[in-house]
């Protein structure tokens, strides 16, 4: 098993800024959902989470298989209704509805063998799986004393 971790201090009501291993990123939110815009908000992350962990997963799955990869860029979108994190209406899902990945690739690969590595990736994907699948979270807060 292999832990991973991260850490974040509040910098503003919608501001953050997050620590893993030696790395720090912002996270806010536009201007338009209150925020400062000082960086990607947290569902912008979560997007980026997913094609940062489909080019490696593309990437290793073609070199398996033998396909070369000149190339890669992908984009992912997804659609949400800010109701409930606006609190207005708490029966809508707060998370995205749907997410599409449409990735381009140039490579020594036919659009069948591209087919195959698309679905061997995806599934494969530690953030594609925690976003298809159920993954307990437990939340806490404690009060600093």
């Amino acid at each position: 098993m292999a832990t991973f971790q991260a850490t974040a201090v509040s910098t503003t009501d919608t501001g953050l800024t997050v620590k893993a291993r030696e790395f720090e990123w912002l996270v806010d939110e536009p201007q338009s959902l209150g925020g400062g815009n000082s960086g990607p908000n947290p569902v912008e992350y979560v997007l980026g989470a997913l094609l940062g962990c489909l080019n490696v997963m593309v990437h290793l799955v073609a070199k398996e298989r033998g396909v070369t990869l000149t190339s890669f860029t992908a984009t992912a979108k997804g659609e949400l209704d800010p109701a409930k994190f606006a609190g207005t209406n708490m029966d809508e899902r707060a998370g995205y509805e749907s997410i599409e990945v449409d990735i381009v690739v140039e490579g020594d690969a036919d659009a069948a063998e591209l087919e195959e590595i698309a679905k061997i990736a995806e599934s494969r994907c530690p953030v594609s799986d925690n976003l298809q699948n159920v993954t307990p979270v437990s939340i806490r807060i404690h009060s600093k004393i």
